[in-house]
């Protein structure tokens, strides 16, 4: 067991994500792979697109991390960065901003084609990720994640261990203005997955009760208690969330006592250990933790090792490589299925994404006259792949949906 424990914790970091999609590549390269085809030759133009698009959003090439606060600024109104100015200290406004990040996150999974909000405030109208994001921000200033009884503006803003683990489907419901003409995809699951948040607060004060009462913003004081002379490493927070958010997750796969989070089946990575055909992505953990970065700068903290993160196993990562044809399917029929998140054509899809991802990062870089250090990887992103691959999917369907379908319960993508 103690074995097995350790073989776990061996998959709970960014380091293995990247080098089991490394290696999903190295067999994709020697064409083994049940699914998919790769043709590097194509990366080239999907370096030029992902340049272009980049250029496009941000002229002086000033880009932004990858982040859930970018998805807070609509129609110019950033609506976050009018009110930290009011919260009494840095460390009060991180652990608020903490909060909110991650109770946003953990909602933002795929909404389906379907979906949409109506914007309260500029009566705009939003879908998908914006559309989550816009949602989840206007529930949260409501207080709907809140146990305060002060009524006060700033006693609001937060999410409580208490009120998490109370949360019902109605609540989202009528936060993310659902209906029968209006669905959502995964809406229980959503609903569960920040119950199990609240309850795992409230379970570990140790851990998110350190300076306050139990709320997932204590993850904010038990990171910077870790911090070395002001200096967080970014796969250290990574691995932080796996480790202590991991049992609110989805009965999945677990190795050594401990559950694996977005880690799947594939029969391609084996080894010779309990981790055999094991692929960890951990994609909303990582798009976390890109969204915690900024928090944790604005609070005083020097976030070093940007580039150990890796790239989103995400859609539209993915949609990208399939759309400029650098991935291919050998059975073009699939692409016209549903495919359940675990199915190994899909575990494959998003590993060759992320390992993609690592080798777009030169041409784009080189492209844009930039290194690493003034682009890291999630910055790329934002520019960028996610940018490039949903304006190729709005170009070749017309709703905008990812050139392949995958079956979401609300807590994957």
């Amino acid at each position: 067991m103690r074995d097995d424990r350790a073989a776990a914790l061996s998959l709970l970091n960014a380091a293995a994500v990247r080098a089991r999609a490394q290696r999903m590549l190295a067999v994709g390269l020697e064409d083994r792979l049940p699914h998919f085809h790769i043709d590097l030759a194509r990366l080239e133009q999907a370096a030029e697109l992902v340049v272009s698009v980049t250029r496009k959003n941000y002229p002086t090439l000033d880009v932004p991390f990858h982040s859930r606060w970018r998805h807070f600024v609509t129609y110019d109104l950033d609506r976050w960065s009018e009110i930290v100015a009011e919260f009494p200290d840095p460390d009060t406004q991180a652990r608020a901003a903490f909060d909110l990040a991650i109770t946003s996150v953990l909602l933002d999974a795929g909404a389906g084609p379907h979906w949409r909000y109506r914007d309260p405030i500029t009566g705009g109208k939003f879908t998908r990720s914006e559309g989550l994001a816009v949602a989840s921000l206007m529930m949260f200033l409501a207080g709907d994640f809140s146990a305060a009884e002060n009524v006060a503006p700033l006693a609001k803003l937060r999410a409580d261990g208490t009120a998490l683990a109370n949360l019902t489907a109605q609540a989202l419901r009528d936060g993310f203005q659902i209906s029968a003409d209006n669905p959502l995809v995964g809406l229980e699951g959503r609903a569960e997955l920040l119950r199990a948040l609240g309850r795992l607060v409230l379970g570990h004060p140790e851990i998110f009760a350190l300076k306050d009462t139990p709320r997932p913003g204590g993850l904010f004081d038990h990171l910077a208690a870790r911090a070395e002379n002001g200096v967080i490493p970014a796969p250290l927070i990574l691995s932080e969330l796996l480790l202590q958010f991991g049992p609110i997750w989805p009965s999945r796969l677990t190795l050594g006592g401990l559950p694996l989070g977005d880690c799947w089946r594939h029969p391609a990575i084996v080894t010779d250990d309990a981790t055999s055909e094991l692929v960890p992505l951990h994609k909303l953990s990582q798009w976390l933790t890109y969204s915690l970065i900024e928090p944790l700068q604005d609070a005083g903290y020097t976030v070093t090792d940007l580039d150990g993160l890796t790239g989103l196993a995400e859609y539209r990562n993915g949609g990208l490589f399939v759309d400029t044809a650098v991935l291919s399917l050998r059975d073009p029929s699939q692409a016209e299925r549903r495919h359940e998140v675990g199915s190994p054509l899909v575990v494959e899809w998003r590993a060759l994404t992320v390992a993609l991802l690592d080798r777009l990062a030169e041409p784009v870089r080189a492209g844009l006259k930039m290194d690493a250090a003034a682009l890291p990887l999630g910055k790329i992103l934002q520019g960028g792949t996610w940018a490039a691959g949903r304006e190729l999917a709005f170009a070749r369907r017309r709703d905008g949906a990812p050139p392949i379908a995958v079956v979401s319960d609300g807590t994957v993508f």
